[in-house]
């Protein structure tokens, strides 16, 4: 096959299928040509689409230079990609190469010389990791660190809060290793290392290039001077000036910023910033972002190390608990704030400066708060780090998109563009959500653009221009630190006029004289509204679901569009989502990957079998279901719910197609109950290995025995039933307390009965539907929620509360269940309605016994994303539980995952990230607390130790 000429692409046609052939016999890394590989590469963080011919993984440095090499050779687009959070389109189409799977090694930390060698694809906050220990860090720091690799970040020449301070990603930079098309292999250094004649003297293409760009630099002097350099967010074009002799002659500071354009990075050299010894955070409150736009140039007579810009759409945004967090924290009154960051060699000389800048800002009409407690100062900077994926849905859930994110102008004209675009913004009936680097007058904001029709599209251009227009006469950048790419390669002309465009094709020609290098990236660049992946099919498909997707007008592809490709799913600690991906590192175990897939089946011209795709199943096929992307994810991406209801009607009128488990741990409740008649037998059964081989179970399990007696048995027949004087409660008796842990339904019986409740169960069995739900056998799921929900009638009619003990089968009645049912009234008042065996207690105030000691907790997944962990934290405190929290992940086991036959090594080794090892080094002393049934099981297959409920505690306590 050939691929012709197109926009966005190449210059050249080339033949895939033997570039394929060779990648595949020099390379040792992955070389992808499958329709799910390159629907998962078509887009990046921004709002356009381009399918890649190829996508390769190199396997290491010198791969990626094959790769890069045979590809050039070939004639076809070099498209180098990071962590793909790109928010101009540059990382997308041609032959993707991406660095970050494999090639992310830190080669060298020297502490001495403070720099540190690292390879293209190691991801940010990996190198401050390192870094930390001594005191050091890098000094450009995007809140995009958890997932931007530093080739990225060198490529967009990104900045981040700290470069007022310590500059960008050009300043810190000591030297690049770059291959270049014709495969020269070059290391450029920041213009102190060599002298440019001595450079120049050098044979073969290095002396060449050399040669070349130094006459380049001196018949262009006059005009460089002028345009470029202009002031410290004048990222957009390439950086022309850093050729001039005031700057040094920087080779490496020219790359950077140039989009992978010129060469491509192998490895870098980097600069290195000490630590301060102390900081307080400073949070200044104003009436309206432009207000405090006008007091930028006071705050920067401080000396400040950031000066981040939130508003309160944004704010209003976070998740309760976030922004009550927040305000706990320190956030003062306001509608923006300016989060300001002053160092010192201590906290009182820090704090003294602070207060002389609050001074000079006393008729400012600011708020101000002064924070210096490190934990309460992480909660604030929160409310900035979330904002790019918070912007994209606006309070009412209207959807919001970049385009004209990243313009930036001199900061002491900051407040002169803010009233320009808000006048330009009122002109076009639109609106958006604002944030940024106002200390470099740099300000990021999703504007709710309609991307969807062809008149949208049309204002969404005039809008753009105009705002070029506006930028450009006050002297800015339409780019900050994101790039031009497609989103503002067209505007360049409006920037730097005919002769300064005409200058960055010149220099493109000296670096990639054939034009393949990222090609129509900056030079020649396509039109801004060409290629926006939101005006296609997808759009128009209104599929039949079997959740109703409240929050997305009830409408499947509109919640596919939820992603917008700002990859914190990519990060791979501090964070539950996600948990394959944490282990494999592939892109296609990302939320955002399997997002992509979802909307790329939507899309249906290159992922063309609807519901019916196997590369949709088996993108869908490691997600654990645990919900970490509905708190995670800041624009709530909710594969798990995607996951049962496409997997629903994958399966349609196949049930046979359907994987094992399905039917034997789809139907748990089922079995269950007629395990109950004879447990003995039935555990006999279940422990054979012809039985875990016909349910699809993993040969390395022990399947939990059924208890003796079930929970409802015992709550039956019990000797001295607590009568209870105060109000009624109905406690869910769920699968796994019923059948698989009865001893932890006696124990919350004792406790609930000791806060002075009335304990009752359902009249009949009930089931939330967990297991039919997380298969995807949603008409089953229905079914038996609308049973149960009938035989909750008469409690929830009077508004007696239903307590969870298991947090999976709380959170179904509380998140899905509602979605689910949606045309059951008695869903909304279950949800309502709905308490954590923690919050019943946490409402009721009740006074726990003191039960001491130390415990270490792993929150269930699906509380940490739907039902909060507050009220446990709360009640073990009463309770004099000294309890330290595990770090942010799933125990692995998820259900029915890790019981499934090819799913169990994935999940050992989520497992083993954290959790697993952690429990094993922990004193006996210390008692291990996990609410969740899997997490549990897990610990309990994997260490020594049993981990306990917190009901089994506080009950023992009554003793």
């Amino acid at each position: 096959m050939l691929t012709p000429e197109r926009p966005g692409v190449g210059s050249v046609a080339y033949d895939v299928a033997r570039l394929a052939g060779s990648l595949r016999r020099e390379l040792r890394g992955a070389v992808g040509d499958d329709r799910r590989t390159r629907a998962l590469y078509a887009a990046d963080g921004s709002n356009y689409r381009a399918v890649p011919d190829l996508v390769v993984v190199p396997a290491d440095a010198e791969d990626l230079a094959a790769a890069v090499a045979l590809t050039a050779a070939a004639g076809a687009p070099v498209v180098m990609r990071g962590g793909g959070t790109s928010m101009a389109g540059n990382a997308i189409g041609g032959v993707v190469i991406d660095a970050s799977r494999h090639v992310n090694r830190i080669l060298d930390l020297d502490t001495a010389a403070k720099t540190a060698v690292v390879e293209p694809g190691v991801v940010l906050t990996d190198l401050l990791a390192a870094a930390k220990p001594h005191g050091l860090a890098f000094g450009a720091d995007p809140s995009s660190a958890s997932r931007a690799t530093l080739g990225g970040m060198i490529a967009n020449n990104a900045c981040g809060a700290h470069s007022v301070a310590w500059g960008t990603t050009a300043d810190n930079l000591r030297s690049l290793d770059v291959i270049l098309a014709d495969a020269t292999r070059l290391t450029l250094d920041s213009g102190t290392a060599t002298d440019p004649e001595v450079l120049a003297a050098r044979p073969g293409r290095e002396g060449e290039l050399h040669r070349a760009l130094q006459a380049f630099a001196g018949r262009n002097e006059l005009l460089i001077r002028r345009r470029f350099g202009q002031f410290a967010r004048q990222i957009s074009g390439y950086a022309l000036h850093r050729l001039l002799p005031e700057h040094g002659y920087n080779m490496a500071g020219l790359l950077a910023g140039s989009e992978g354009g010129l060469a491509a990075t192998l490895r870098a050299t980097v600069r290195l910033v000490e630590l301060p010894k102390a900081k307080v955070l400073c949070v200044l409150g104003f009436a309206d972002s432009i207000t405090s736009a006008d007091c930028v140039p006071v705050v920067l007579r401080h000396a400040p190390r950031t000066m981040e810009s939130i508003n309160n759409e944004l704010v209003d945004r976070l998740p309760t608990e976030v922004r009550d967090a927040a305000v706990h924290a320190g956030l003062p009154s306001g509608n923006a704030w300016l989060l300001v960051e002053i160092a010192g060699a201590d906290e009182a000389t820090a704090a003294s400066a602070a207060r002389a800048m609050l001074e000079e800002l006393r008729d400012s009409g600011a708020t101000a708060s002064l924070v210096t407690d490190p934990k309460a100062q992480a909660v604030l900077w929160r409310c900035r780090t979330d904002a790019a994926g918070l912007a994209t849905r606006r309070a009412d859930g209207a959807e919001a998109w970049g385009g004209w994110e990243d313009a930036a102008v001199p900061p002491e004209r900051l407040g002169a563009y803010l009233r320009g675009l808000d006048e330009l913004l009122g002109r076009h009936g639109l609106s958006g959500a604002s944030y940024g680097h106002f200390g470099e007058g740099c300000m990021h904001m999703r504007i709710d653009f309609d991307l969807l029709s062809a008149p949208g599209i049309a204002t969404y251009r005039e809008f753009v221009e105009q705002a070029a227009d506006l930028v450009v006469e006050l002297g800015g950048s339409v780019s900050g630190e994101h790039g031009d790419g497609r989103a503002r390669g067209e505007l360049l002309s409006r920037m730097y006029g005919a002769d300064g465009v005409a200058l960055l094709g010149e220099l493109k020609r000296i670096w990639d004289p054939a034009g393949v290098l990222n090609p129509r990236m900056i030079v020649d660049p396509p039109p801004l509204d060409l290629a926006i992946r939101h005006d296609g099919p997808a759009k128009d498909r209104r599929l039949l679901t079997v959740f109703d997707y409240p929050d997305d007008d009830h409408d499947f592809a509109q919640a596919q569009r939820r992603c917008v490709g700002i990859g914190k799913c990519r990060q791979t600690s501090g964070s539950v989502m996600c948990p394959s991906y944490q282990v494999t590192r592939d892109e296609q175990h990302s939320t955002r990957g399997r997002a992509h897939l979802l909307w790329e089946m939507l899309q249906g011209d290159l992922i063309t079998d609807g519901w019916r795709s196997t590369e949709v199943r088996d993108g869908l096929d490691l997600c654990l279901s645990c919900k970490g992307c509905v708190s995670d994810c800041p624009v709530n991406v909710d594969v798990a719910t995607y996951k049962a209801e496409f997997t629903h009607h994958h399966y349609a009128r196949r049930p046979w197609a359907r994987p094992l488990s399905h039917w034997s741990m789809g139907w748990l409740p089922l079995w269950s109950r007629l395990a109950s008649r004879a447990p003995g037998l039935a555990n006999r059964f279940a422990g054979l290995q012809l039985t875990k081989r016909l349910g699809g179970i993993a040969a390395e399990r022990e399947v939990p025995p059924f208890a003796p007696e079930t929970f409802t048995q015992w709550f039956t027949h019990r000797d001295n039933p607590g009568a209870g004087s105060g109000r009624r409660v109905v406690l869910w008796p769920d699968t796994f307390t019923n059948y698989l842990a009865p001893e932890i339904g006696r124990a919350a019986v004792a406790v609930l009965e000791a806060a002075g409740y009335e304990v009752v169960l359902p009249a009949k069995p009930v089931c939330c539907g967990l297991t039919w739900i997380s298969t995807g056998q949603l008409t089953t799921a229905r079914r038996v929620l609308n049973r149960s929900l009938d035989v909750l009638a008469p409690h929830l009619e009077a508004g007696t509360p239903i307590v969870g003990l298991e947090p999976s089968c709380t959170a179904a009645l509380r998140h899905d269940a509602p979605a689910l049912i949606a045309d059951n009234p008695l869903a909304a008042s279950a949800a309502a309605n709905t308490r954590t065996f923690s919050e019943l207690l946490a409402e009721s105030g009740w006074q726990p016994p003191h039960v001491g000691g130390t415990a270490y907790v792993q929150p269930h997944c699906h509380q940490h994303a739907v039902l909060g962990f507050d009220a446990d934290r709360k009640l073990m405190a009463a309770a004099g539980i000294e309890a330290g929290l595990a770090d942010p992940g799933c125990c692995g086991l998820a259900g029915n995952f890790g019981f499934e036959r090819d799913h169990y090594e994935i999940s050992q080794a989520v497992g083993e990230r954290t959790l697993l090892p952690t429990v094993r080094s922990l004193p006996e002393t210390t008692t291990v607390l996990a609410d969740g049934f899997s997490c549990r099981t897990q610990i309990a297959q994997a260490t020594p130790r049993h981990a306990r409920h917190l009901a089994q505690l506080l009950a023992e306590g009554l003793r």
